[in-house]
């Protein structure tokens, strides 16, 4: 399915006739997004953005050639390249995304801090639900943005989105107004961020075609790139104390640190891992092909990680056949 949508049909006539003579690549258009919405009930706040026709659009099921993801689970795959939506499964579905948020607490934090900058931890950075992962700041522990977002991305350390939130943001709650706002920019306005990190709130949802938009904006800083290729990472920050406090961390990717193999022709490049209780397991990978073409692969609300990897295994498999 290419990047045009059944919706078009109720825009101007002389609307529809530019756009079948300018196809899908170079052509700005604004289209109804909300599965709920109508043309008629549209306004500017659900809308894809103006660059829409650089994005593949899905509004129904694509089924795979001989593949299909766990009954309860959501999600898609993207071809970058010719803008095509290669598998869609519940894409519109509103559901938790665990640690797959860190991808727009990365997004937001690089559009408007720099790498350089200094963090300090505040009262709010210490996360008290049982099982969170975290690194185990305390108040006034200090690093750079990079390293921040290093072990956010790679480690998914909990207080340290918290960290990176309230220093970029002002406060936490004040970078969660940003993250909405980001999300309403780039057209993923079919979701809603509660928190930073991911964790289980009320109010804090995406969906699998949403993520594919703030995993695709992420991709657009080398950082990002660099970050969720990476396998280990070791520094070091500085305490409250003014001690030198030691990090050595692990990705949580089963495909970046090798215990599990992509299909024959595929690579992953990276991406972000998320599990909760009520999100499930979840994942969002960039792959590519044996021409180096890029895709977006994700899956939401898998029941476990072995199911995940299966799963996700099959989504990239469509890649090449």
């Amino acid at each position: 399915m290419k990047c045009t949508s059944n919706r078009l049909k109720a825009l101007p006539v002389i609307f529809l006739l530019i756009f079948s003579i300018t196809g899908c690549a170079g052509f700005t258009y604004g289209a109804p997004y909300s599965v709920s919405s109508s043309p008629e009930s549209a306004n500017e706040d659900n809308v894809y953005p103006t660059f829409a026709s650089d994005l593949c659009v899905v509004n129904s099921d694509i089924s795979g050639s001989d593949f299909g993801i766990t009954d309860t689970a959501s999600g898609g795959l993207f071809d970058l390249t010719r803008k095509e939506t290669l598998y869609a499964k519940n894409v519109n579905e509103q559901v938790h995304p665990a640690s797959l948020t860190k991808v727009m607490t990365a997004l937001v934090a690089l559009k408007n801090g720099s790498l350089d900058q200094i963090l300090v931890a505040g009262s709010d950075v210490y996360v008290n639900e049982s099982g969170a992962q975290k690194i185990g700041l305390k108040e006034g522990d200090r690093m750079t943005l990079d390293q921040a977002l290093r072990i956010l991305l790679v480690y998914s350390a909990n207080d340290v989105a918290n960290m990176i939130a309230a220093n970029i943001g002002g406060s936490i709650e004040n970078f969660v107004d940003m993250m909405n706002k980001e999300a309403k920019s780039i057209g993923a306005t079919n979701s809603h961020f509660a928190n930073p990190h991911g964790l289980t709130a009320d109010d804090h949802y995406v969906t699998a075609y949403d993520m594919y938009l703030i995993f695709n904006a992420a991709m657009q800083y080398d950082t990002f790139n660099e970050i969720i290729n990476t396998k280990e990472y070791n520094t070091n920050y500085q305490s409250a104390k003014g001690d030198t406090v030691d990090v050595s961390i692990s990705s949580t990717n089963g495909y970046i640190k090798g215990d599990r193999q992509a299909p024959s022709g595929v690579t992953v490049v990276g991406g972000k891992t998320g599990t909760t209780n009520a999100a499930g397991h979840c994942l969002i990978l960039l792959a590519r092909d044996v021409n180096g073409k890029p895709y977006i692969a994700v899956i939401l609300r898998d029941p476990d990680n072995g199911a995940l990897y299966d799963d996700m295994t099959g989504l990239l498999s469509e890649i090449v056949n």
